[in-house]
């Protein structure tokens, strides 16, 4: 119940429609009987600045959770950002410190990497290919590089994308083999597909899926289906896989400790949400 001791997680983004995390957060909240509620804002454009700094003048404020098409926007915003925004440039969570300072961090790459950790894949040293550079994929590359791999190549239909996702990488972590401009994923022990491929039926593959090795560990992060094409393919190969929704249910506990509030298990996250789609 909504009191006025409750404190607010805002979801700020446009449109509000696509929301899904009230539907998981707020019952697990009701759940463990955390007084706190995630309230979608929807907020365009040109009033977001305005409106974030307007948000953090709330003294019931806990955080904000950030989407789209925010996420590049709010970095700019931000008093002190972690190494994974910096790379991903783009942030999708802010607090508030004692002081008064914002501070934003960025989830999408985290929930695929815990994800895959706690499918057993050992990552320090992993040698890892990420094929798209957009939001998603710079998110996953930064999360996978603060995580110890020991190379990754990148891939992408705009080759200017994957070129600077590679040397913001090179700037912050270079002990880190960067390399861009194939996909071909022979030869390493982690593969995710970071594109839109698979979201419709008949969409081309990602990568050459007879070059995967059944050692490989394969992502996604497409969730229209949770077995997509790709995932079928690289399991008919034998190789291990990690389906999209995975990186949205591994995220939500990251996001609960950034926020200082009661942390949780994806299983548990998907025992209690109320999703629609």
């Amino acid at each position: 119940m909504i009191n006025g001791n409750t404190e607010l997680i805002a979801h700020i983004g446009y449109p509000t429609h696509t929301f899904k995390s009230p539907m998981i957060y707020n019952p697990y909240f009701e759940h463990v009987g955390v007084n706190a509620v995630v309230v979608p804002m929807g907020c365009q454009r040109p009033d977001f600045p305005a409106f974030l700094q307007s948000v953090f003048t709330l003294t019931n404020i806990r955080g904000a959770l950030i989407t789209m098409p925010h996420k590049v926007a709010t970095v700019g915003l931000m008093d002190e950002v972690t190494p994974t925004v910096k790379v991903a440039g783009a942030c999708n969570a802010v607090r508030r410190t004692e002081d008064g300072r914002l501070v934003g961090d960025l989830f999408d790459g985290a929930g695929f990497v815990r994800g895959v950790q706690r499918k057993g894949l050992s990552l320090p040293g992993a040698r890892v290919l990420v094929v798209g550079c957009g939001g998603v994929g710079c998110a996953i590359a930064a999360s996978l590089a603060g995580a110890g791999i020991g190379a990754i190549a990148l891939h992408d239909v705009n080759a200017l994308s994957a070129s600077a996702l590679g040397l913001r990488l090179k700037a912050s972590y270079p002990g880190i083999e960067v390399s861009t401009g194939s996909n071909d994923p022979a030869g390493m022990d982690l593969v995710v597909n970071a594109t839109p491929m698979g979201m419709n039926e008949g969409d081309p593959l990602p990568m050459d899926v007879s070059r995967l090795e059944a050692r490989t560990f394969v992502g996604e992060v497409v969730m229209r289906t949770e077995m997509t094409a790709f995932l079928a393919a690289a399991r008919a190969r034998g190789c291990p896989v990690q389906v999209g929704s995975d990186m949205l249910f591994e995220q939500i506990p990251a996001y609960l400790e950034f926020f200082g509030l009661p942390t949780t298990t994806a299983e548990v996250l998907r025992s209690v949400a109320r999703l629609s789609y």
